[in-house]
């Protein structure tokens, strides 16, 4: 198992760590539930250190870009990311991934941890042709991610940049904390609003501890994998290796958003003729209609007991206090209302197709 610059620190906090994505990560400090309820009304930093960053450089940077990823990188301007996914040969996804555009013809891929070494793999296949410049910058930086709705008043006094003009999905290369040519990103993945921290390795416990100092008197916690799921599940992010995988397309996976067939991009035609005919699956998103937790895994079934999918990621939602879950279902049962069954051991538990986010906010 690797470690993250600050797993020492996560021990000395009294974490539960786990081993995931090949690291020993927090799982929890305080408990989920806690957690979450941190992170929905006040705020919250997650050390994410175990995230990839390559940096694709040089005047054929772009080109690679557009080839590997489904989304449309030429709409990137300097200080903007974008969310997309990498598209692999036979329909699936091998990951989805944050662009950068921190300069011209310099961009900062971010990739997920358990997917760090494929897709470099994945990327560099295609660059042989292409040539442009890849570095792997994953054991060099760390990543913290400060999240919630007191985050841009928490962590201003840390920064000269004025946190509240930074848009959702913009960033800038500034001081923060006291460390300078840091990356804060208006990103995340817990729908609660917040940023995103990139530095290096060597400065991570100087910026994490100016962060709890500084968010002392607005209720900060470290928070940990665990309720960083939850919250993602609440707004219906995709989890991949859950969610999406190398056998999901990004069409059933409602990610038709990032898919842009205005250009060239690998398996570009057998999507677009996935996207002519229509797709025979869906994922979507149920709430149970009884207390009960849907798991990953559990089988789906029609009201005659038919199996028509399978759950994807399921959980106990702290905000809403009901179980939720998203799962792929054949397509004529994937209209948002539509009446389903998930069994539980040996239960059959209604549930109802509803439209995401769950969470709605405040």
């Amino acid at each position: 198992m690797k470690n993250t610059a600050l797993t020492q620190t996560h021990i000395d906090l009294g974490a539960k760590m786990v081993p995931f994505a090949g690291f020993t990560m927090p799982v929890s400090y305080e408990g989920v539930t806690l957690e979450h309820e941190t992170v929905r009304k006040a705020v919250g930093v997650f050390d994410v250190s175990h995230m990839g960053e390559f940096l694709i450089e040089g005047p054929n940077a772009l080109n690679l870009i557009q080839k590997v990823s489904s989304n449309d990188a030429t709409k990137l301007t300097v200080g903007k990311a974008q969310y997309s996914c990498l598209p692999n040969e036979t329909g699936g996804i091998v990951d989805d991934l944050i662009i950068y555009k921190i300069k011209e013809e310099t961009y900062l891929l971010v990739v997920n941890a358990s997917n760090i070494e494929k897709d470099w793999q994945h990327i560099s296949t295609y660059n042989t042709s292409i040539g442009a410049t890849m570095r792997n910058l994953s054991d060099e930086y760390s990543l913290l991610a400060i999240q919630g709705p007191k985050a841009v008043e928490a962590m201003q006094s840390l920064s000269s940049h004025d946190l509240s003009e930074i848009k959702f999905y913009n960033f800038v290369v500034g001081d923060f904390a006291g460390v300078e040519h840091v990356i804060i990103s208006a990103t995340g993945y817990t729908g609660s609003g917040g940023f995103e921290i990139y530095c290096k390795n060597s400065e991570v416990k100087q910026v994490w501890d100016k962060v709890l100092e500084a968010g002392k008197d607005f209720g900060i916690k470290p928070i940990g994998l665990a309720a960083r799921d939850t919250l993602r599940l609440e707004m219906g992010y995709c989890l991949y290796g859950n969610d999406i995988d190398d056998t999901t397309s990004p069409l059933e996976a409602g990610l038709g958003w990032v898919t842009k067939f205005t250009k060239d991009f690998v398996n570009h035609e057998a999507l677009a003729e996935q996207k002519e005919a229509g797709v025979t699956r869906k994922l979507v998103a149920f709430e149970m209609d009884q207390k009960a937790i849907p798991r990953h895994g559990y089988t789906i079934t029609d009201t005659e007991q038919n199996a028509i999918g399978q759950v994807t990621s399921g959980t106990m939602a702290p905000s809403l206090g009901i179980g939720i879950g998203l799962g792929y279902v054949s397509k004529p049962f994937s209209r948002q209302g539509e009446k389903i069954h998930i069994q539980i051991r040996k239960k059959s538990v209604p549930a109802t197709i509803v439209k995401l986010p769950f969470y709605k906010g405040q």
